[in-house]
């Protein structure tokens, strides 16, 4: 019942008892009003693994399902995170996917997330579990949802094809530069494609020998010329792969600033990642964000926040 990552927040509660932890969130829930304060205490230091074990022991000795409970007694940003927390991670991430793609407009920014930063085989599982819980492909759903070539990078990224290796290929690293440099900055328009070649399918040692190489050629950073070269979600889509293979922590760490800087709070997106990294990486998207912006991500979250919802997300960030 480990985490899933080694460098989260959230680790193994030791000692941990899935019958008296049902039973707590049971008694949060019993009579007028719901115990906030005990409902955190329980799930936010609790790994993934071990909540899986609660829902069991829920079920069996309440006869109903906690989430369905949890549901019903609680709303707004709060329940999220707690709902959020309940799930496995590639069911948390098909459920964010969908959601981005129910209803009216996309929330692209939440596909660009997902399908930028998961490895191979998340993307695999993703994709499992999005056909036997809405019953159709997830490749099918976001073909429907995007168009262009933005569509096309997600259904590259979603064939979980990239190789996975660490073999840095230097005559193709060269040439991988030059094509993206003569694809874009180097002609009038730009081959997108070929920017999508070598982004979605090489290896991530590969592609940093490859960014070195185009900053050699052109004179910029990848990064720039993705910039002056794209615009929309095909330049977000672009930019959010080359800063995860760069630095995954750092690219969460960017998302979270953003989501909170200026006037209010993009909470969708602060909620996801919170959730999502919190047993995997949230002890270096912290140091990340720290070194980035000159303030702890714990007093970011505690000054754009409040309530519950500050109080659990504190939790998941583990202290300052």
């Amino acid at each position: 019942m480990a985490a899933i990552g080694n460098r989260g927040t959230v680790t193994e509660a030791t000692g941990f008892d899935a019958a008296a932890d049902a039973q707590k969130l049971r008694g949060a829930m019993k009579g007028a009003g719901t115990d906030e304060a005990a409902i955190t205490d329980v799930l936010a230091h609790r790994t993934i693994a071990q909540r899986q074990r609660i829902k069991e022991a829920y079920k069996q000795t309440v006869g109903k399902e906690l989430a369905d409970d949890l549901s019903s007694e609680l709303s707004g940003n709060f329940k999220s995170v707690v709902l959020g927390l309940l799930m496995l991670a590639p069911v948390y991430d098909a459920y964010e996917l969908r959601n981005a793609m129910k209803g009216a407009g996309t929330e692209e920014a939440c596909l660009i997330d997902i399908l930028a930063s998961r490895s191979n085989n998340e993307i695999k599982t993703i994709n499992e579990v999005y056909k036997k819980e809405y019953g159709k492909t997830l490749e099918d759903a976001v073909s429907g949802d995007t168009s262009g070539m933005f569509k096309r990078v997600l259904v590259s990224l979603l064939t979980a094809g990239r190789d996975e290796s660490d073999k840095v290929d230097d005559a193709l690293a060269v040439q991988d530069a030059k094509d993206i440099y003569e694809a874009g900055e180097a002609r009038w328009g730009t081959d997108e494609v070929k920017f999508l070649t070598v982004l979605c399918v090489r290896n991530r040692n590969h592609l940093l020998r490859v960014f070195q190489e185009y900053q050699k050629i052109s004179g910029k950073d990848i990064e720039a010329s993705i910039k002056s070269e794209m615009s929309g979600s095909l330049e977000d889509v672009f930019l959010a792969i080359v800063k995860c293979i760069k630095s995954k922590p750092a690219f969460f760490a960017e998302r979270l600033y953003k989501s909170m800087k200026g006037l209010g709070t993009t909470d969708s997106v602060l909620i996801r990642i919170m959730v999502a990294r919190a047993e995997i990486d949230m002890l270096d998207i912290k140091s990340q964000f720290q070194k980035m912006y000159g303030k702890t991500l714990h007093s970011f979250i505690k000054g754009d926040t409040s309530g519950d919802y500050r109080k659990i997300l504190l939790e998941l960030c583990g202290g300052e």
